[in-house]
């Protein structure tokens, strides 16, 4: 009954999923600053234990769910009112409530994108379980390039699981066959891994991270081998542009290193929601799918 009068009222779902992504883009703000303080301080316990020192005692606990957000310059705790994605934002005019002190742009941004993704998403595939897994995919590769363009990583407790979803998902056919995603994430890793090794033995520099590899091989689990070849190839071009964007317009120095994982998932989501449309009208990309 529900599944019928979200599919006939299109505008309830996508409205009431943009709210949904509205709200879990606040909580992906907080991921997105926690989460790598998270693995820096795990890695720090396991080199503590490898050399048998103590390890540095945490006072409260830290995790992506304690303490309360709240601004790193006075401490001042969020209440739940400051807390409305992009509203409160707007509301504060972008500053805290107690010292004034700015308040980033890129929260508000971060909800507004994840929650404008979540509503497109929704409009496309519609009510059922892959819009389920849609977004999931859509809420992770928003973490994951917000958190490479900040730290260049791409956590495994992101990665793998997306791995695992897309396999469970299309064990049930839900957006390729399984055949089709199994070796989707097996070329996924394989190529990028190729890749790295390759360029490692020529130049003796690292030109990617293991995350990468794991990343393209959740979306070669989730889309199929086939597509790996449009993805990597508009990864590419948006890559291009990014980067020369940021050196024209931003004096960007040519030598820092460029994460590559935003760029990954920016172009499997877009060949995601628009893959079959891209191959209609490229023809290089039709013969690859």
């Amino acid at each position: 009954m529900l599944q019928e009068t979200l599919n006939q009222n299109a505008l309830i779902l996508v409205t009431g999923t943009c709210i949904l992504g509205l709200l879990v883009g606040s909580f992906l703000n907080v991921v997105i600053h926690r989460l790598p303080k998270l693995m820096q301080a795990e890695w720090q316990r396991d080199c503590c234990e490898l050399l048998e020192q103590p390890a540095p005692k945490q006072e409260a606990p830290y995790n992506l769910v304690f303490p309360n957000s709240h601004c790193p310059n006075c401490k001042h705790v969020i209440r739940a009112w400051e807390n409305i994605p992009v509203i409160s934002w707007l509301f504060l005019r972008g500053k805290c409530s107690n010292c004034k002190n700015p308040i980033s742009k890129r929260y508000p941004l971060v909800e507004l994108a994840t929650g404008l993704l979540s509503a497109y998403a929704a409009y496309t595939f519609g009510f059922g379980w892959p819009l389920a897994l849609v977004l999931l995919l859509t809420w992770s590769l928003v973490a994951l390039t917000m958190i490479d363009a900040d730290t260049q990583l791409l956590p495994d407790s992101i990665t793998l699981p997306l791995i695992w979803a897309g396999l469970i998902a299309n064990y049930f056919g839900l957006f390729t066959s399984f055949e089709d995603a199994f070796w989707g994430a097996i070329a996924g890793y394989l190529s990028l891994w190729s890749v790295f090794w390759l360029f490692k033995l020529v130049t003796g520099k690292e030109g990617m991270g293991y995350g990468d590899f794991k990343l393209l091989a959740a979306l070669g689990a989730f889309m199929g081998w086939q597509w790996l070849i449009a993805i990597i190839i508009l990864s590419s071009l948006v890559g291009a542009v990014i980067g020369i964007a940021g050196i024209l317009i931003y004096g960007r120095d040519k030598n820092v290193p460029i994460p590559f994982g935003p760029y990954l998932a920016i172009a499997g989501w877009i060949v995601l929601i628009w893959g079959d449309a891209i191959a209609h009208h490229v023809p290089m990309l039709a013969a690859f799918h």
